[in-house]
């Protein structure tokens, strides 16, 4: 059930509850591509920063350690002791990613593992499949993401193949939570919008998906290619023509500056590798700006990463120490700075929610913005 709580012209603050607890949404899910955060962060450590949602993904799941092993051990939140909701991408980003290890045909996608080369096949069948081995709230429909530039004979005839099999997922999906033996059956079902940097397309798409009365709507095949400014725009003219009554996701976004123009925009759910990818590399989030916790000029700063966060980094050492352990390698600096940047997002969507409901996000989101730029 999605219920909108508060709106501030097109930005939505809303509830989605699911079989797996109550997501409080604009919301950014924590991604646990393969299971788990890179940079040592537990299921544990994710509830006490704040987390409400994770993201796992089908391709690596199924590749390691196996749809089969993760439905023996009781689905993916058990495996991973996560009590809240998860989400799982279909796989339909790979192949964008590994288009020089994939062949697309009518019946799906074959790949090339990333890992020794072994052929996998996923369809939309497929994917319903191993989303639901692995118990996920909610699964994603198999699609194309296509390159943002690709031309628009090649995308018109991949946005009506993606069609063509969401219709098949809808109909596996139905099957499969009717079983005895599904882990979640109640696993939702959100469509994804396709059409690359085409008005026309994204919007006829975004009408066709619509009319299937599905329990989410994602936007795709954007933050591939693409400028900043075209991504908003997509999201403009894309938006308005998606169920007003059902939650809406941009995937694979983004920067904080991203999230915040796309809540402005009417979106519910965002994820990102960025927190714990660039944590890992030493690059922290403050309220003002993006800071390199390497750089010398921290060597004997006393000071926390930023004043007044509440994560464990920020409450216990100092920049000077964490940026010790980013250049010595140590693991405790990488869980460090991935908890910080973790809090960091979870905590701006905290204060997203907030504007919202009290409508001075539009004065929230411009001030954000302009702190975020002082470093």
């Amino acid at each position: 059930m999605y219920q909108i709580i508060a709106t501030e012209n097109r930005a939505k603050r809303a509830r989605f509850t699911t079989v797996h607890g109550v997501v409080e949404t604009p919301v950014f899910m924590n991604v646990a591509t393969a299971g788990a955060i890179k940079g040592g962060v537990s299921a544990k450590d994710l509830a006490g920063i704040g987390t409400q949602m994770v993201l796992g993904n089908t391709y690596h799941l199924r590749l390691r350690p196996g749809d089969d092993v993760v439905y023996r051990m009781g689905g993916l939140r058990r495996m991973m002791h996560w009590d809240g909701p998860v989400l799982t991408d279909s796989g339909g980003f790979q192949v964008f990613s590994l288009a020089a290890r994939r062949k697309i045909t009518e019946a799906g996608v074959h790949f090339r593992s990333h890992i020794d080369g072994r052929p996998l096949f996923i369809g939309p069948e497929e994917s319903m499949r191993i989303q639901s081995h692995l118990g996920s709230t909610v699964a994603m429909a198999f699609d194309e993401c296509p390159d943002a530039r690709s031309d628009r004979a090649y995308t018109e005839q991949s946005v009506a193949r993606t069609t063509r099999w969401l219709v098949r997922c809808v109909a596996e999906m139905k099957r499969l939570n009717g079983l005895s033996q599904t882990v979640n059956p109640g696993q939702l079902l959100f469509g994804i919008n396709q059409g690359a940097v085409f008005d026309d397309l994204r919007i006829a798409h975004a009408k066709e998906i619509a009319a299937m009365n599905l329990d989410g709507y994602a936007v795709g095949g954007l933050a591939v290619g693409e400028t900043h400014e075209e991504m908003y725009h997509i999201l403009d003219v894309t938006v308005p023509h998606l169920p007003k009554d059902r939650p809406v996701y941009l995937m694979g976004v983004g920067t904080p500056e991203n999230i915040l123009e796309g809540v402005e925009r009417g979106v519910d759910f965002f994820d990102c590798v960025y927190p714990s990818r660039n944590g890992r590399h030493g690059h922290l989030y403050t309220g003002k700006g993006r800071l390199n916790i390497k750089n010398r000029r921290f060597e004997t700063d006393p000071r926390p990463i930023e004043e007044g966060c509440d994560c464990e980094a920020c409450r216990n050492y100092s920049r000077a120490y964490v940026r010790h352990l980013i250049r010595s390698g140590e693991a405790l600096g990488l869980r460090l700075a991935v908890m910080h940047n973790l809090r960091f997002y979870n905590r701006l969507m905290e204060e997203i929610r907030t504007a919202i409901e009290e409508n001075r996000f539009a004065a929230y989101k411009k001030q954000k913005i302009e702190e975020m730029r002082e470093l």
